[in-house]
């Protein structure tokens, strides 16, 4: 038997009800099939990354244990962005939710969908201090 792993998934918004935005995420990736949160972040509020002028983030990241794989997931996150209204425009720009799968277990995945870990992890200070809340480390 297979033990699940564990995904670090980010989440972040910063249009309309973003605590709602951020509940509900959290709740829809709980009822992924195969899928538990087993801790969360604090939520903090950070300022917009890129080049658009737009409001504060609301940022957090969950450790989720799933028994999907990565590429599984990336589809199923997609879907929860959709469904709490994300529309695909200009790249850095503002965002009802946005859920990044930074680190899955100690795996590496390189394909033309998903680079994980996740390649601005170095850069997002925010990012770091929940994976050390959560796991202690962001290595």
């Amino acid at each position: 038997m297979t033990l699940p792993d564990v995904a670090y998934i980010a989440l972040g918004t910063n249009v309309g009800d973003r605590e709602c935005h951020l509940e509900t995420a959290r709740a829809a990736m709980a009822a992924l099939p195969g899928s538990r949160i087993l801790a969360e972040s604090t939520v903090e509020e950070t300022a917009p990354i890129g080049p658009v002028a737009q409001g504060n983030y609301l940022n957090q990241m969950v450790a989720l244990e799933t028994s999907l794989g990565p590429e599984q997931l990336l589809d199923e996150l997609l879907r929860i962005e959709r469904e709490r209204g994300r529309e695909r425009g200009k790249r850095w720009g503002p965002r009802t939710l946005d859920l990044d799968i930074v680190m899955f277990s100690d795996r590496a995945v390189a394909t033309d969908r998903l680079t994980v870990p996740h390649p601005q992890l170095a850069s997002r200070d925010f990012w770091q201090r929940e994976l050390i809340e959560l796991r202690g480390d962001w290595r």
